[in-house]
C-alpha cells in the first residue's frame, strides 16, 4: 500500500514546513488529490491517521480536495472538466486531449500553532 509511503512523506513535510515557522504543531493539513493520482483517499486517511500520531500533527485534521480529471481538447480548443476518468471531450467528443489537472497530488496548505 503506497499510501503509507505517501502519508510519511506528507507528515515529513508539515513537520518541516511547521519548524521553518517556528510552530510547534500542525492543526489542519490541506492536500490536492487528482482522481488519477493513483491515490485511495479512504486509504490515504486511514494511513493518515495512524502515522500522525508522532510529531507535529498529533491533533491535526486531514482536509482532502479531491480533483477531477480537466482535459484541453486539441481538436476544438476548449478545456472541460471530467468526473469520470474519459478521455473525450465534452464539447465535440473528440479524443484528442491533453490532461491539464487531475493527475497529481500536492499539499496546499497548513494551519499552524505556535
Amino acid at each position: 500500500m503506497h499510501e503509507y509511503s505517501i502519508v510519511q512523506s506528507l507528515l515529513e513535510q508539515c513537520d518541516n514546513h511547521a519548524k521553518e515557522q517556528g510552530c510547534e504543531r500542525v492543526l489542519k493539513v490541506v492536500i490536492k488529490v487528482g482522481k488519477l493520482s493513483g491515490v485511495e483517499p479512504h486509504l490515504l486517511q486511514s494511513a493518515f491517521d495512524a502515522f500522525k500520531r508522532e510529531g507535529v500533527c498529533h491533533d491535526a485534521e486531514l482536509e482532502m480536495n479531491l480533483q477531477d480529471l480537466v482535459l484541453y481538447c486539441e481538436a476544438c480548443h476548449k478545456e472541460c472538466e471530467q468526473e469520470e476518468i474519459r478521455y473525450q471531450c465534452t464539447h465535440c467528443q473528440g479524443t484528442q486531449v491533453k490532461v491539464l489537472d487531475g493527475e497529481e497530488m500536492y499539499l496546499m496548505s497548513l494551519e499552524m500553532d505556535s
